[in-house]
């Protein structure tokens, strides 16, 4: 291995490891932002999100997993509370007897609602204020990639 190829994974290495604390960092903040709102967690934001985009307006738990990222078994629990919330309703699926959809509730409409002007606030404040627009279409260019 060359001196170069050392010094650009080192290089990788490190951006790496910023990208992920920065990720983390900001989470955390806009978390918080959400916490002292008294509104929902993000997390249960981002499945009422994918169900609200969704076309027809459901998903399939397998769905919401994959879109998120999320283990099946997390994915199960939140499903769970999101249901015991009355955010989200558990539909029985007429092409597998074994499967289940799963559909908005008018609750869980409002919710979003309720939720989003504090998340685009957080978003802004934790990171668009502090990019330019060059920057953020650069950064969009760059994520692309990846």
């Amino acid at each position: 291995m060359n001196e170069n190829n050392i010094s650009d994974c080192q290089i990788s290495c490190q951006a790496w490891a910023q990208f992920m604390r920065v990720s983390g960092n900001l989470l955390q903040k806009v978390e918080a932002d959400l916490k002292a709102a008294d509104l929902l967690p993000l997390a249960w934001f981002d499945v009422l999100s994918e169900v609200r985009r969704a076309q027809p307006k459901w998903l399939r738990p397998i769905d919401i997993q994959e879109k998120m990222l999320v283990k099946q078994y997390n994915m199960s629990r939140l499903i769970e509370r999101l249901a015991n919330e009355d955010l989200v309703e558990r539909k029985s699926c007429d092409c597998d007897k074994r499967g289940m959809y799963i559909v908005l509730t008018a609750k869980g409409n409002a919710a979003l609602d309720d939720i989003w002007p504090v998340y685009k606030a957080a978003i802004d404040q934790h990171f668009g204020d502090k990019l330019s627009p060059n920057e953020i279409s650069s950064l969009m260019k760059i994520l692309g990639k990846l």
